[in-house]
């Protein structure tokens, strides 16, 4: 059996971290960044744009097999916004509880049927020497009115698919079927068992 090469998950994120080693485990030994690494500025105009930024920044400079996401929630009512400002939409980058009050404000007293909101991941699989591989998937909902659930982070308290539960109400193990990282993991996954041979390393 061939060894698993070493993949960079480059993000600070500990619960895309955990996603990612969950997806790609079985193809990769998979690891966060360095303490000390200070990542890019992201500078693209597409989530697809920024996930290459950190995938080919991190490969580049550790010189190994790296995947980067970029992901964020796109209101129909306010034209996509958040966008890919998603994480710093009130300001602070990472701040979810000033995030989720800017959205509920900014949506105000719109009725349920005008809260139409998807969610978006973009994936970029990078090598030392540039891109390898990149895909992207989307998770369709609508805005509540206030947050329900524990679970998740980022918007998913406020997130809700189709039965009225929240992202945030749902089971960890489901929300990995369904969401949109899995729909962009299961592409990547896909590409993978098609190059089980050509990985990368």
């Amino acid at each position: 059996m061939l060894e698993r090469p070493r993949l960079v998950v480059a993000t600070g994120n500990l619960h895309k971290i955990q996603e990612m080693t969950d997806a790609l485990g079985q193809w990769f030994v998979v690891e966060g960044l360095p303490p000390d690494y200070e990542a890019p500025e992201e500078t693209g105009s597409s989530f697809l744009a920024n996930a290459r930024i950190k995938a080919e920044t991190a490969s580049q400079r550790l010189g190994l097999l790296s995947i980067a996401d970029d992901s964020g929630i796109c209101v129909d009512a306010l034209d996509g916004a958040p966008g890919i400002y998603s994480a710093r939409f009130a300001g602070d980058h990472g701040d979810d509880e000033a995030n989720n009050d800017t959205l509920l404000q900014r949506l105000g007293d719109r009725p349920l049927q005008e809260r139409g909101a998807h969610y978006v991941c973009a994936l970029s699989l990078a090598d030392p020497r540039g891109q390898v591989f990149a895909c992207s998937g989307e998770w369709f909902g609508q805005i509540g009115f206030g947050r329900k659930g524990s679970g998740g982070f980022g918007y998913d308290p406020l997130f809700m698919i189709g039965d009225g539960r929240t992202a945030a109400e749902l089971p960890a193990d489901e929300k990995r079927r369904i969401s949109h990282r899995a729909k962009a993991l299961a592409k990547l996954v896909v590409w993978l068992e098609e190059r089980r041979t050509q990985i990368p390393g």
